[in-house]
């Protein structure tokens, strides 16, 4: 990532995104929760991208670079805290699920940011309970670094629909099938169908967010069937697609 901005303090506030507003690459000196209570926010680093419905946070470690891209209206909740105040231990960006509860917190904590009273401060105790007991969810697409690897992805990534083998696939740039299996696991960590999916998983979010019917959906993004879309999907993210149509959510 080039010109890369450094911002010391991670703000705490509430901001409205634009349909495809893009935020460039920075980074803060604190932690920062990230939180989209409408539309989809994906957060890209070097490492990767990971992205967040309305049912997931997105911890971001101090001293991280990133950048933001919102799909679909992004309502923008977002929770700075010092670098010495990391409740869940974490050094890399994750997901983490937000329920009801925890949806609420951040949304009273960000409508206030310069309120200091101490009622504030134990809501902000409480938020920080409820992160520590969130559940940490692999809504991760990993970036390759090995050639012929990241040549592979940016195959699927351009069609997500394209459903040849690792074996077709590695014809096309240059590598076995057995050669890719173990860059899968050695470069991204998960098999070569995890990352599909993880792939697929990331552009559905995206169509949803821009109010894509499910079925169109599901056969944009490689799935033979809104049935099997919907049951992968619910399976990843404990719910249906439908839940995430802008329109259902306003």
């Amino acid at each position: 990532m080039k010109n890369i901005r450094h911002e010391p303090v991670a703000p705490t506030r509430m901001q409205w995104l634009a349909p495809g507003t893009a935020i460039d690459a920075h980074r803060h000196d604190d932690h920062q929760i990230v939180y989209a209570a409408r539309g989809v926010l994906a957060i890209t680093t070097d490492a990767g991208s990971w992205i967040a419905p309305a049912t997931r946070a997105i911890w971001v470690p101090a001293g991280t670079v990133h950048a933001h891209q919102a799909h679909g209206g992004l309502d923008l909740h977002l929770v700075g805290m010092p670098a010495t105040d990391n409740p869940l231990g974490l050094d890399e960006p994750t997901v983490l699920t937000v329920g009801p509860l925890l949806r609420e917190l951040i949304l009273a904590y960000t409508r206030s940011p310069d309120d200091e009273s101490p009622e504030r401060g134990r809501l902000r105790a409480v938020l920080l309970d409820q992160l520590r007991a969130s559940q940490q969810e692999p809504v991760h697409l990993p970036a390759p670094t090995a050639p012929r690897l990241k040549a592979l992805c940016e195959i699927l990534q351009a069609d997500p629909t394209d459903d040849r083998t690792l074996a077709a696939l590695g014809k096309e740039v240059g590598a076995s099938d057995r050669t890719l299996s173990r860059l899968f696991k050695s470069d991204l960590g998960m098999t070569f169908p995890q990352w599909r999916t993880q792939l697929r998983l990331y552009h559905a979010l995206i169509l949803l967010a821009e109010n894509t019917p499910v079925t169109t959906v599901a056969h944009m993004c490689g799935w033979s069937s809104a049935s099997a879309f919907i049951d992968v999907f619910r399976r990843a993210f404990g719910h249906t697609p439908g839940s995430h149509q802008p329109h259902q959510s306003r």
